[in-house]
């Protein structure tokens, strides 16, 4: 396969944040209401009423629902407006050539495979309907921060985590910068709960914190066009 260089889209306040099922999702004007005493309310909002969010109906988000690994790509891939336009390739990709599970009919197909093109690190054999836990998809969520923005590398103090003996390696560096992102946060113990399953409210909140830290640290001379 011949490609060129990727050049990574821009992040646009037109990110959509979609939890599809394969079924449309209704955007309708009235607000959620199921967020009461829901972490992040006001954030979740904030996305809905600039028309960055939908629910699964006009007025339930169901924010305790768990995220899946299709959820999670399509969510990353479609607010960081991955595409395929700046790469050439000899065929077109086919999402089965890439993973193990995911087949090229699915509706989240080509979320996976703009993703994986774009340097987000999804594993061969992921299954998309598998709920992600929070250190899964903060470890795809910043990447695709870093990947959409073109933040450069940063020398970075390491916080100290309660519980980073049950982190996964691989995944420690992407959760310590998701901290100096300001993207997540510990509890007041001092915890990330690395293999807790994300919810859609926490999710909308992590995106949220991603799009704010892009705002305010990148500008279009450092966005590949």
């Amino acid at each position: 396969m011949s490609m060129k260089k990727s050049a990574f889209a821009a992040v646009t306040a037109v990110a959509i944040l979609s939890f599809s099922i394969g079924d449309p999702l209704f955007a309708a004007d009235s607000q959620f209401k199921d967020l009461d005493n829901v972490s992040g309310k006001e954030k979740i909002i904030s996305l809905k009423d600039q028309g960055l969010l939908k629910g699964v109906s006009d007025t339930q988000f169901l924010p305790s629902s768990k995220v899946t690994a299709a959820q999670g790509v399509q969510l990353i891939s479609g607010a960081f407006r991955f595409s395929l336009i700046a790469i050439d390739f000899i065929k077109a990709p086919q999402a089965s050539d890439l993973f193990t599970h995911v087949k090229d009919t699915a509706w989240y197909a080509d979320a996976f495979i703009n993703a994986h093109y774009n340097g987000v690190d999804i594993p061969k054999d992921i299954d998309p309907a598998k709920a992600l836990t929070k250190e899964e998809f903060t470890h795809m969520l910043i990447q695709g921060i870093e990947k959409a923005g073109v933040l450069p590398m940063i020398k970075i103090a390491p916080v100290n985590i309660s519980d980073d003996s049950e982190l996964e390696p691989a995944y420690q560096g992407s959760i310590q910068r998701s901290l100096v992102y300001k993207v997540n946060t510990l509890d007041a113990t001092g915890k990330f709960h690395p293999k807790s399953e994300i919810t859609r409210a926490e999710a909308a909140v992590m995106l949220y914190n991603a799009l704010e830290y892009l705002n305010t640290h990148t500008n279009s001379s450092q966005i590949q066009q």
